[in-house]
């Protein structure tokens, strides 16, 4: 019986620490930082890891296409495919005249325009707490929105109406307003750039 035991407990502590192994080997890639340190005088080229990150970060965007018909719906999410507390979608082309519902799926949340980032003249909207929205756009241009109790959490969206006519004075204020997000500092520049 001490035997059958034995035969059963081996492969158990086999299993164990070879997993271990692995799950030890896992945390430390994943917690080496890529720094590279030089003194002053040497030469000091991009680490491995950094040209990698180089390049990572110069892949094609996905531009977003026009958005079929004359009726949109974008949710308010606590969590969606792009992470937490986020419009989806959070990037919408659509033709001028078309009307955007905006729905309070999880609570807590609002669609508000930024005056600063829509095009001049246009009207912007702000919504409710946990209420939905439904605004028609006329005005030609880049609209940003946020959800005003998620602003610092770059809870963000942006809609194109036609022509991107603003896109570079939105693309300015969206640099100056980057330094008041606590996280997803890059999520308004990287919906921008799917425009």
């Amino acid at each position: 019986m001490k035997r059958n035991i034995l035969f059963l407990i081996l492969p158990l502590c086999f299993l164990f620490l070879f997993n271990g192994k692995k799950y030890d080997d896992a945390v430390i890639e994943r917690i080496q930082v890529p720094v590279k340190i030089c003194l002053e005088g040497q030469a000091c080229g991009q680490s491995t890891t950094s040209t990698q990150m180089s390049s990572a970060n110069t892949t094609a965007v996905k531009k977003v296409e026009l958005s079929e018909g004359s009726e949109h719906v974008v949710k308010m999410l606590n969590m969606g495919e792009g992470g937490a507390m986020i419009f989806e979608p959070a990037v919408l082309k659509v033709s001028k005249g078309d009307t955007i519902h905006f729905k309070a799926t999880d609570p807590s949340h609002n669609a508000e325009t930024l005056p600063s980032m829509i095009p001049d003249g246009a009207e912007g909207w702000m919504g409710a707490l946990n209420e939905d929205i439904s605004v028609t756009i006329d005005t030609e241009g880049v609209f940003v929105y946020q959800c005003s109790p998620h602003a610092m959490l770059a809870m963000v969206g942006v809609i194109q109406v036609g022509e991107a006519v603003n896109l570079d004075a939105v693309k300015e204020a969206a640099q100056n307003m980057k330094s008041t997000f606590v996280s997803n500092s890059d999520r308004l520049n990287n919906y921008l750039a799917q425009l």
